[in-house]
């Protein structure tokens, strides 16, 4: 049996029991709690004597690769005095959560060697009978059991102490590639997982499953994309189901352990920015659905983007917390998305718990597909990000114009200032279809709201979330064209499955590498046997034929056959793949600044029994900015923040690579402290005979900073 299945919700009404249970005092679930409220009880540091902290331990947790930047975003668990993390090649250890002292480690057989690999976090189960406690872990398409105290596999579970995630999905386990970044939850004798897919065309299906914590055997099942018979069929094309994927949960899930429900955010159906495969309004695509536990059963849902063009997964798991309602307290759920709203619902019933509004929105220029008619968006709260980019938002209108990773980059002539970019693409808000000449996505594709989410206040209904300002331009073209003239076979299978990470010029996106040059460093061969079979954050592609793998490969390595007869026609032109997505990249100037005014990223305290602002303040600073009218300038960031009963939040996030406190009640910061790396995961914190910690993975790597391999602890010093 799962040891404290029956403790409390972190509601106001059960704050008194929580206060005394010592499992509280550690950070034995992912992001905190089964209800993701980010929310310590404890209050050792608090506003007074914060400023005194200092480090106390720190872990090199090592396998940092050479020219590789490689990441950790993972929010540890604290069980008992034990630490549990993972390494930047995804290797899981234990070390004293008191000291920073290892005690185990374990790499699985499939070890990502690519250092771009993660997982921001793990699932324990606890016995209290004979069976080992264990951590649920994964790496690439394995889920692993290890056993809590010695490190070493449980034999028992699924296959000498793995399973395959891509089994069980109802396909061909060679064409189903699917990996597990963010934890599920555990259930009594259930472990209820998502998984993140391929967001390109012959994606898996991101359907829910449970296994039997013991056995490894799956328990039920429950289809995101329904089949004959099951509900929101008709939203889709009668044969989607088994082509079509996505539709995944890869941001995790929230769980009303006493009532036996969880929550589960979806994203995107795949393909994500063309959807003429899959004409309808796609549910259970980009919704909050509420599953019985203990079966699976859909006690309801709310979709928030109707058949999405936009990549608008839902990000971060939602937080379950009580709210005062009409007069009354109301169990809530509140879900964060990446445009930046904040849905308010009765966790119970699917009521809205604060206006909504459908309104009409322009179709799609793009042959062969239909957007969604309207689409619904909470009045209250105001969106935590501008949600529309104008000349009057510009930052330096007439700086030129540099877009990240984005296909302007390669070209040779004189760049145009921000104003003459912003007057060459479509900027009008949400839900402006991608069109071929280039729609401003604004907040961008990371959000808005992040993976990081958000922490909520059990004992006030107060929201805390951190929020990226960040406008990106995304630019589709016509599949097998380029400039008006056809494309190869190869060039073509390679505009359809390469350009949605690696560029429109496959110039590389962040840390995707290049594939221009990728001749000089891989064979025909290797690149084929890549492709096939996935490494590190690429995901295997099966599902192409091993032609069209030798063609890709033969065009990456300039060996393609150049006879205009053969141009073109191998390539079957299937809906989802009429059009690809070439431009893709965040807006910025020449001088690496976004174009837009600052704030570029924010943290927010907002009232969910109200739906006002407590206040809202820059987060971060970019260093190089001198401007004095912009003391404080803000700044992207990934990871959430954690709160605690001593009036306390703490958050890293930041490109400065800094980790901050700052006072819950007024915003005022109190503490900061400059990391070894970036802290791009959510913090922890924990109590140890006494004494609290708090602690941070600080894997750096994303947004050009230097890569890391540490986690670093802080206490007050005495």
């Amino acid at each position: 049996m799962l040891l404290g299945c029956n403790v409390p919700n972190k509601s106001a009404k059960g704050l008194e029991a929580i206060e005394s249970n010592p499992d509280y005092k550690t950070w034995s679930h992912y992001l905190g709690d089964p209800e993701r409220t980010h929310y310590s009880v404890l209050r050792e540091i608090d506003t007074s004597n914060v400023y005194l902290l200092e480090p106390t331990w720190q872990y090199k947790s090592g396998q940092l690769l050479e020219n590789r930047n490689s990441q950790i975003q993972t929010n540890p668990l604290i069980i008992g005095n034990t630490l549990y993390g993972i390494n930047p090649q995804n290797a899981l250890f234990a070390i004293k959560a008191d000291t920073g002292e290892l005690l185990w480690e374990f790499t699985p057989d499939n070890q990502d060697k690519t250092g771009l690999g993660l997982s921001r976090g793990l699932t324990s189960w606890l016995s209290n009978s004979n069976e080992s406690s264990r951590i649920f872990y994964a790496s690439g398409h394995r889920l692993y059991a290890v056993d809590l105290h010695s490190g070493t596999l449980v034999d028992s579970f699924g296959q000498q102490g793995s399973i395959d995630l891509r089994q069980g999905l109802g396909r061909d386990i060679a064409k189903v590639p699917i990996v597990l970044t963010t934890p599920g939850v555990v259930y009594r004798d259930l472990l209820i997982l998502g998984g993140r897919t391929s967001e390109s065309p012959g994606a898996a299906p991101g359907h829910i499953r449970a296994y039997n914590v013991l056995s490894g055997e799956m328990e039920w099942i429950f289809h995101t994309i329904p089949q004959p018979g099951e509900y929101g069929y008709d939203t889709w094309p009668k044969e989607a189901y088994k082509t079509t994927g996505g539709a995944n949960n890869w941001a995790g899930m929230a769980l009303d352990e006493p009532r036996g429900i969880v929550y589960v955010p979806t994203g995107s159906a795949a393909f994500d920015w063309y959807g003429g495969d899959r004409i309808g309004d796609n549910l259970f695509a980009n919704s909050l659905i509420a599953l019985d536990a203990e079966t699976g059963e859909r006690l309801w849902h709310f979709q928030m983007v109707k058949h999405d063009l936009w990549d608008r997964d839902l990000p971060a798991p939602p937080n379950l917390f009580e709210m005062k309602h009409n007069g009354e307290m109301v169990p809530a759920v509140a879900q964060i998305t990446k445009s930046g709203h904040v849905y308010v619902f009765n966790r119970l019933t699917g009521e809205p718990l604060f206006p909504l509004e459908e309104k009409e929105y322009p179709g799609t220029p793009l042959e062969g597909d239909i957007a969604a008619s309207t689409q619904v968006l909470p009045l209250v709260p105001v969106p935590f990000a501008r949600q529309s980019l104008r000349v009057d938002d510009l930052y330096a209108p007439d700086q030129p114009a540099f877009v990240d990773d984005f296909i302007d980059k390669a070209q040779n002539f004189s760049p145009p200032t921000v104003r003459e970019k912003l007057a060459q693409v479509t900027s009008n808000g949400q839900f402006i279809p991608i069109d071929t000449r280039g729609v401003i996505l604004y907040p961008g594709a990371d959000g808005g709201g992040e993976w990081g989410g958000a922490a909520l206040d059990p004992r006030t209904g107060i929201m805390y979330v951190n929020g990226n300002e960040m406008a990106w331009i995304v630019r589709m073209a016509k599949v097998g064209e380029k400039d008006g003239n056809p494309l190869s076979p190869g060039a073509t299978l390679a505009q359809i499955h390469c350009v949605r990470c690696h560029g429109g010029e496959f110039q590389g996106m962040g840390e995707i590498p290049e594939l221009k040059q990728v001749k000089m460093r891989m064979s025909a061969a290797e690149i084929q046997n890549m492709i096939s079979k996935g490494k590190g954050a690429m995901p295997a592609m099966p599902n192409l034929t091993e032609e069209e793998t030798t063609l890709i490969a033969a065009f990456l390595t300039d060996t393609e056959e150049k006879d205009p007869e053969t141009k073109d026609h191998r390539v079957e032109r299937k809906p989802a793949s009429r059009y690809a997505m070439v431009g893709f990249g965040r807006f910025k100037d020449d001088r690496g600044y976004p174009v837009m005014k600052p704030p570029w990223g924010t943290l927010n305290a907002i009232d969910l029994n109200t739906g006002e602002y407590v206040w809202k303040i820059p987060l971060g600073h970019e260093e190089s900015l001198k401007d004095p009218d912009v003391p404080v300038s803000g700044l992207e960031n990934y990871g959430g923040p954690v709160i605690t009963a001593g009036g306390v939040l703490f958050i890293a996030a930041t490109k400065d690579e800094k980790i901050r406190a700052f006072h819950m009640r007024t915003g005022e910061l109190l503490w900061e402290y400059k990391l070894p790396a970036g802290g791009y995961a959510t913090p922890a914190t924990y109590e140890i005979d006494g004494k609290q910690y708090l602690v941070i993975a600080c894997g750096g790597g994303k947004m050009g900073t230097k890569p890391g391999s540490s986690y670093i602890a802080f206490a007050l010093p005495g």
